[in-house]
């Protein structure tokens, strides 16, 4: 059926005269950037293909050439080569038979290397939901962390950052939200950005063994994709997850990691003559990830997006360029400290930097009461333990052992291994022995 509509549209273009298209030429490549002259009419983000050798979208428009990012490359590009415009925009090709698979923006199986049946061409980018369609983030998103929950909830529609050096567990909060999400209906949507077919293949199967593919996908842009696949993946994940947002589901994104993702824009920005500023990333590397994370809202019709982006640090400083961009675009940001992983406190959060900028609003009330008090207990012992660390336990009063006492107690409480979701009623059931010392001190 498709294919007949597909030839009576190209009948009906061929009688209108539309199925003329321009040609030009490369007149330079710079790996997979190319610069076209003789497209005088192209636009922005549309699609040209290069004679067979494979097809891109206009990256950049100048005077008299253009630059076009190529997403394909078959065979070696060279000076001379003819490029069509096709005068549409740039699309990616989505299957609603990848649910429970991998995919990526063509709309291929990864774990087959075969193209879905059924698909159809999506806008890489969808408009943003406008200001007025969106409703205040109240629900609570529970990722079955104690640690998160209780003191640094995260509610549906909310965009909150877990950043981190390499090593301290960022994937595994996201994999571990997206396993305590069974039978909530809700759609998980992990979208890998420069990870290895090995890494997105241990995801997969782990996510399979646990049961959560069946409501969720993963959508990959390998370490070996060209790096404007690299950075459309992530819009392409977000286009996706609002086509379910519209039809009613609450979807959850995971991206991991936007540091890499910030790096291939760097890569194109530069090959294609972009001025370079701060770290030499471009002067819109902002706006390339606040238009990104912005998609993530509580809509009208009752369904969410919510975003968990993932950054990966050095030395963990959390104050570099990229970092600090999405810690001001994002509406919290869980904190992960490799000190704190070493030492076995695992998740290895760091509570003192962590922040939820919602907090209270999105828990329930039990848990709003239980977290408040449990966050300025932890805070005050991480404090004094800093100072009392070495101290002779005899010399301490009374006071300080019992508070030295709780604040082990509450960490011991918090420590919580991969896989081992907790339930509201469980988290209350761990702190319980706080009841009976807060009343004390009343």
């Amino acid at each position: 059926m498709d294919d007949v509509e597909s030839l009576e549209e190209k009948m009906k273009a061929i009688e209108e005269g539309k199925n003329v298209y321009e040609t030009g030429a490369v007149v330079k490549v710079l790996d997979y950037m190319i610069e076209v002259r003789g497209l005088p009419n192209v636009s922005y983000m549309e699609r040209v293909e290069v004679q067979n050798k494979g097809y891109g979208y206009v990256n950049k428009i100048m005077p008299n050439s253009v630059m076009v990012a190529m997403m394909k490359i078959d065979t070696a590009i060279y000076v001379g080569d003819i490029v069509t415009s096709t005068t549409q925009e740039y699309k990616a090709y989505y299957s609603k038979d990848a649910m429970g698979r991998i995919t990526n923006l063509f709309g291929q199986d990864l774990l087959t290397d075969k193209y879905y049946e059924h698909m159809e061409a999506i806008p890489i980018e969808r408009e943003t939901i406008p200001l007025m369609d969106r409703t205040k983030v109240e629900r609570p998103l529970q990722t079955g962390i104690t640690g998160i929950d209780l003191i640094y909830p995260i509610g549906k529609g909310q965009r909150q950052l877990i950043i981190g050096d390499k090593k301290t567990g960022k994937t595994q909060i996201c994999l571990d939200t997206i396993v305590n999400q069974k039978g909530k209906n809700m759609i998980c949507i992990y979208c890998a950005i420069g990870k290895t077919k090995k890494e997105v293949k241990n995801i997969y199967y782990e996510l399979l063994q646990k049961g959560a593919m069946q409501y969720s996908l993963i959508i990959a842009a390998f370490n070996d994709d060209l790096p404007p696949v690299m950075t459309q993946t992530p819009y392409f994940a977000l286009s996706v997850a609002q086509s379910y947002m519209e039809n009613g589901y609450d979807v959850l994104v995971c991206l991991d990691d936007l540091k890499r993702h910030a790096e291939s824009y760097r890569e194109i920005s530069l090959i294609s003559g972009k001025a370079p500023g701060r770290d030499a990333y471009p002067a819109d590397i902002f706006y390339t990830h606040s238009r990104l994370l912005e998609k993530g809202c509580q809509y009208k019709n009752g369904a969410s997006i919510t975003i968990l982006p993932v950054v990966e640090t050095t030395s963990g400083d959390i104050t570099d360029y990229i970092s600090t961009n999405i810690i001001s675009i994002t509406d919290g940001q869980i904190v992960l400290s490799s000190k704190n992983f070493q030492k076995g406190l695992k998740p290895a959060i760091d509570y003192g930097l962590s922040v939820s900028r919602l907090g209270g609003q999105v828990q329930e009330q039990d848990m709003k009461v239980l977290g408040s008090l449990v966050r300025r207990k932890l805070l005050s012992y991480l404090e004094t333990r800093d100072v009392y660390e070495l101290a002779n336990v005899d010399e301490m009063s009374e006071e300080l052992k019992e508070k030295m006492k709780n604040g082990q107690k509450i960490l011991d409480a918090l420590t919580q291994y991969k896989y081992e979701p907790r339930s509201v009623e469980e988290t209350i059931q761990k702190f319980s022995f706080l009841e009976g010392n807060n009343e004390q001190h009343t």
